[in-house]
């Protein structure tokens, strides 16, 4: 059966950059784990949030990373220079642990996660 990750997050992106979130996402395009990402159908306000969820196979968490990581490289589309921002929390229940990525400054950093302790039971 293969192990799994469980992948859950957002990011924060100005709604000038949605095309160019999306042709990212498309050029990436998987058959079975693109469907967990969620664009929003209407915008309202100022900031559009870009989802993801879903379990996938370990092997395709490099897949994955590979199109955060060009997303949170978009560059700036207005005066205040605003650049990507976002949270991903995986887990892998075969090994109990957890990790994080968090996206700010136009890159993915990779950091231990806090203690999911609350979550189990």
């Amino acid at each position: 059966m293969g192990m799994y990750t469980s992948v859950r997050g957002w990011m924060e992106i100005n709604f000038q950059q949605r095309e160019a979130a999306e042709e990212i996402v498309e050029r990436h395009r998987h058959e079975l784990y693109s469907g967990g990402w969620a664009f929003p159908s209407a915008p309202f306000n100022w900031t559009l949030y870009l989802f993801y969820g879903g379990d996938i196979r370990q092997g395709e968490v490099p897949w994955l990373r590979e199109q955060i990581e060009q997303l949170a490289a978009m560059p700036p589309v207005n005066e205040d220079n605003d650049m990507p921002t976002g949270f991903f929390l995986l887990t892998a229940d075969e090994r109990e642990e957890a990790d994080a990525w968090q996206i700010r400054d136009g890159r993915l950093d990779h950091l231990p996660a806090p203690s999911l302790d609350w979550m189990a039971g």
